[in-house]
């Protein structure tokens, strides 16, 4: 019987393992394979940065899930990779062989590509990891003790903006609160050509709602910036501009882990792995791929480079296609291929409001460079939305729920976002290896 492998435990391999033990019968192996011992929720880390909520709130333990939900788990780093062979290798544990492959690992954070940047040696904050928003949120602490300029934003080449919005304008309410928003004056730094891009284009009101907030609370936006180094207590871009800092977050770019950049034909020349409608790779027929990890195509150029989003409910949607296409593949369920459609919502926490964005889908059809629906909306029922949906999220991760129905129907219903949809006869053509979604 069949051995299907999933690499990474995150918001899409977590889930995508669960859809694989419920569709899967019993006389196939569903593993698990993840370098953290625990599942977090990654959106949540901005609120531990800010001593908002202790890190165990968004966290449960990976081995206690996979002992419940019977999935066979290995905690360990995958180093190599051999699809010939169809094994890799989990540095302490040895080979594994897979009959299917799904590799949802997201990416590694590219800190090195600027220097001075990082909490690793460097001179600023992350919330891209649990290990960097406990050191956030130490350094936070310390700086309400001492405040002073505070720089937030993100490095070129970045494709994940909305964690910067959130901290710079969350940090903004909590220094109010405290009366020390006069001695800290927040000062956003981006790649994006204006503030509201958020690495996709078009989306009505986004730029307004966005730059309005931004200048209702005083924080300065500089946008089309390119953060050549960082010092000690300073930003420096590539302009010669010179921004000083008390305490700084910047989001990095991302690429893709080791071992995928060291498999011939896995990956790009950054380590994404193209995959077809289907999530299938097009070179090697049992290896799928979701989330983060996977390349897909940048509709938009822009002055400095900039990624595409992947958000989250992304990444689940493409996480819950892969596993059902690898069933489909063992027979094990008679039905269509799906594709995610790539539409994606966006509750972003700006402090005691918010703002939804809704790009349906993040990629334009390319023919016509339109998208269904694309808007945002601000209020502050956003930030319960979004505190009720971490709620749910992780209470689904307790019971081995990956993406139900009803989930489907409600976002439907409420934003008219379909997240999944059966393969086109085209696509079933893209399916058997003469079509990719990345160019």
């Amino acid at each position: 019987m069949a051995n299907v492998v999933v690499i990474g435990a995150g918001l899409g391999g977590l889930p995508a393992a669960y859809e694989l033990r419920h569709l899967l019968p019993q006389e196939h192996t569903v593993t698990l394979i993840s370098d953290q011992s625990e599942f977090t929720f990654i959106p949540g880390l901005i609120q531990v940065a800010f001593n908002l909520k202790p890190l165990a709130h968004v966290q449960v333990g990976l081995a206690q899930l996979a002992q419940r939900h019977n999935l066979n788990w290995v905690q360990g780093q995958v180093t190599a990779l051999n699809p010939s062979s169809q094994h890799l290798t989990v540095e302490g544990q040895g080979a594994i062989a897979y009959d299917y492959l799904l590799i949802a690992t997201g990416a590694s954070l590219a800190f090195d590509s600027i220097p001075g940047l990082g909490p690793h040696g460097g001179y600023t904050h992350s919330v891209c990891t649990p290990d960097h928003a406990l050191a956030a949120r130490r350094a936070w602490l310390a700086f309400l003790e001492n405040p002073g300029p505070l720089v937030v934003g993100a490095a070129p080449e970045a494709g994940c903006f909305g964690p910067a919005y959130e901290f710079a304008l969350i940090a903004d309410r909590e220094l109010r609160r405290r009366g020390l928003r006069d001695q800290a004056p927040i000062t956003y730094v981006t790649p994006e050509p204006y503030a509201g891009h958020l690495g996709v284009s078009g989306v009505n009101q986004a730029r307004e709602l966005t730059a309005n907030l931004m200048q209702e609370r005083g924080i300065e936006v500089i946008d089309n910036a390119t953060i050549a180094a960082i010092k000690p207590q300073t930003v420096v871009l590539a302009d010669g501009r010179q921004l000083p800092f008390h305490y700084s977050m910047i989001l990095p770019a991302f690429r893709g882990v080791q071992f995928i950049r060291e498999v011939p034909g896995l990956g790009d020349d950054k380590g994404f792995i193209p995959v077809l409608s289907t999530q299938r790779h097009p070179e090697f027929a049992n290896i799928y791929a979701a989330g983060v990890s996977v390349k897909l195509p940048q509709p938009d150029v822009t002055p400095v480079p900039i990624g595409i989003p992947k958000s989250g409910q992304m990444a689940e949607a493409m996480a819950t296609a892969a596993a059902h296409n690898i069933a489909v593949d063992l027979k094990a369920i008679k039905a269509s291929f799906k594709v995610p459609t790539l539409e994606a919502l966006c509750f972003a926490e700006f402090g005691d409001t918010g703002i939804a964005y809704i790009a349906a889908p993040v990629i334009p059809d390319p023919k016509t460079g339109q998208r269904k629906r694309a808007y945002a909306v601000r209020g502050s029922w956003v930030v319960w939305v979004k505190a009720a949906f971490e709620e749910y999220f992780m209470m689904k991760i307790r019971f081995g729920v990956g993406m139900p129905w009803y989930e489907r129907l409600g976002l439907r219903t409420l934003f008219g976002l379909q997240l999944l949809k059966d393969v086109s006869a085209r696509s079933k053509t893209a399916a058997k290896g003469s079509e990719s979604l990345a160019s």
